[in-house]
């Protein structure tokens, strides 16, 4: 029996628990550095023996490596704020919300409690894991080299698909804490008519169809080519994201502007202000491992994530990226 089978502790959102030491998790871990397929990456040492809240229970995820919908995780959860930095994965800045076993965890009051059971070989250190956050051979050239990480193989780890028909998640969100009843009722309406507008597409003629048969929110650009904006932001300046109207006047026909997608989980931000987080110059290709390097540099904001209104209450709380001709400064 592998450490993660005694090792449930069936948390709830706003309980407080401690990471447990960098031995005891490295006893969880295959060969791989991994339990249940999900690494536990290097960048996640740094909090070994310290105390965090439960943000969200890890229940589900969506796919953004094949875009294939939802996937179901077990005995896993986010900490409240603790998100990869990217140290040992070429210096990504992608700032991905980590994912965090059961079995890496214990409730404060279960500190008199031994360590986690062995793992399925044993054959874990710390060198397994800084080698492990590469793919095939090994490259000191960052262009060439192929990561791996949590949202790599996030697929190996969340294996089950979960249909967007299946109301058992929204039930166990709501349970769980991770969402209100309001928001999953309200996800689930939303969800039906966009699973209509997707089928209005393909069988209907378009004069029968609801604007067209666009999921909502709907969102119309237009342009063939698109608008740039420079501002030089820097992390701590103050920005106010412009209107909705503003932003699709800068999109094209498949809402994109220069390459960058306008999902509807940002229009919520309209008018809010909020400071600047960091410019993104390069991320890890979830689907390839490869580093990419940002032609336009982009900003994520502080606070401002994904809430997943439209996706189903996924819980990864992503960051969304923005151009800056979306943004304007606040004096």
């Amino acid at each position: 029996m592998v450490a993660s089978q005694h090792q449930v502790l069936d948390l709830r959102v706003g309980e407080v628990v401690e990471v447990r030491g960098e031995p005891e998790i490295l006893a969880t871990l295959d060969a791989n550095g991994e339990l249940e397929s999900l690494p536990f990456m290097p960048e996640m040492a740094q909090f070994c023996g310290r105390r965090f809240r439960v943000d969200r229970l890890a229940l589900k995820s969506c796919d953004t490596i094949n875009w294939n919908g939802m996937y179901r995780m077990r005995n896993a959860v986010h900490l409240e704020g603790l998100r990869c930095d990217g140290q040992a994965h070429g210096g990504c800045q992608a700032g991905c919300l980590l994912y965090w076993k059961e079995a890496w965890l214990k409730r404060v009051e279960m500190d008199e409690q031994g360590p986690a059971g062995p793992g399925p070989t044993g054959a874990c250190t710390h060198d397994t894991l800084l080698a492990a956050t590469r793919r095939g051979r090994t490259t000191s050239d960052e262009e060439e080299a192929a990561f791996s990480c949590q949202a790599t193989e996030l697929l190996r780890a969340a294996p089950t698909h979960v249909p967007s028909w299946d109301l058992r998640q929204y039930l166990t969100d709501v349970r769980s804490g991770n969402a209100g009843a309001l928001a999953a009722i309200r996800t689930v309406l939303v969800g039906a008519f966009n699973e209509f507008q997707d089928l209005s597409r393909r069988l209907l003629p378009r004069m029968l169809r609801i604007h067209g048969g666009k999921r909502f929110p709907i969102i119309e650009g237009k342009l063939d080519t698109t608008p740039r904006e420079s501002l030089d932001l820097q992390p701590g300046e103050r920005v106010r994201v412009k209107s909705k109207e503003r932003i699709v006047a800068t999109l094209d026909r498949g809402n994109r502007n220069r390459g960058m997608t306008f999902d509807p989980e940002m229009l919520k931000y309209c008018g809010r202000q909020a400071r600047v987080l960091r410019r993104v110059e390069r991320i890890i290709d979830e689907k390839t491992g490869r580093m990419v390097r940002l032609r336009n540099p982009c900003i994520i904001l502080e606070g401002v994530v994904c809430t997943a209104d439209y996706h189903r209450l996924c819980p990864r709380s992503v960051y969304p990226y923005w151009r800056e001709i979306w943004l304007e400064r606040v004096e």
